[in-house]
C-alpha cells in the first residue's frame, strides 16, 4: 500500500475558505480519478511554524503505478487549480510512503 501525502501551509486568514475548498472541490476530484481507495484530511495540531495553518491531505493507493499515473495525468491540473485559488498564500510539499506491514 502506498500513501501519497500533501502537506499544505495556508495563511490563517484563508483557512476557512481553504478547508471548504479542499472538502468540496479538491478531495472529491482526486477521489473521482478512481486511483485511490481512501482519503484523509487533517489539521496539524502541533506546529513548529508560526506562520499560517498546516494541513495534511492523504490518499491511499494499492501501488506505485496508480500514483505515477495520477501524477502524470491529474496532478498538474489540480496544482494549477490550487495556485489559481490561493496564489502565494500557500506552500506545499509532497511525500510518498510505503507500508511496511
Amino acid at each position: 500500500m502506498i500513501l501519497y501525502n500533501i502537506t499544505i501551509n495556508i495563511d490563517k486568514e484563508r483557512e476557512f475558505e481553504f478547508v471548504e475548498w479542499m472538502k468540496f472541490e479538491y478531495l472529491p476530484k482526486v477521489m473521482q480519478t478512481g486511483l485511490f481507495f481512501e482519503k484523509r484530511f487533517f489539521r496539524l495540531l502541533q506546529e513548529d511554524n508560526g506562520d499560517g495553518v498546516n494541513f495534511s491531505a492523504q490518499f491511499f493507493t494499492e501501488g506505485m503505478e496508480d500514483l505515477e499515473f495520477f501524477q502524470q495525468k491529474y496532478a498538474p491540473v489540480l496544482r494549477e487549480e490550487i495556485v489559481e485559488k490561493f496564489g502565494s498564500q500557500f506552500v506545499s510539499f509532497r511525500s510518498v510512503l510505503e507500508s511496511v506491514d
